[in-house]
């Protein structure tokens, strides 16, 4: 399950996952939330927060991930990433070059450094 963070500057987009999150998850609430930010900007910020919650991703969520990354691959301005989740850090850490925007790990217990870095 995807729930959107609020209360975040109107280019910045959060979203936290619990549970397990799905393809439906990425439909319903991050692609058109996506969409609608760059409809009025043309670059955007993300803050992703896979707490302790979050137990793991289904194949066609993670499928959903890469689609709208590469979608709107030049439209990422900076990205968050707050985990604990070691495949999930070493993931970001491998793919991170592959995106040209500013992308930064956090842990739990700096979420709230990561959201102000995320909408400086």
């Amino acid at each position: 399950m995807i729930e959107q963070i609020q209360d975040l500057p109107d280019n910045v987009l959060g979203f936290r996952a619990k549970g397990i999150v799905t393809a439906a998850d990425y439909e319903a609430v991050i692609v058109p939330s996506v969409e609608r930010t760059l409809s009025k900007h043309s670059k955007m910020r993300i803050l992703y927060h896979l707490g302790t919650e979050f137990s793991g991703f289904e194949a066609a969520a993670m499928w959903e991930d890469m689609k709208i990354g590469l979608k709107h691959l030049t439209s990422w301005e900076k990205i968050a990433v707050v985990t604990e989740v070691d495949w999930i850090r070493a993931a970001v850490k491998a793919f991170a070059f592959l995106l040209p925007a500013r992308i930064r790990l956090f842990n739990n217990s700096e979420f709230h450094v990561a959201r102000e870095w995320v909408c400086e």
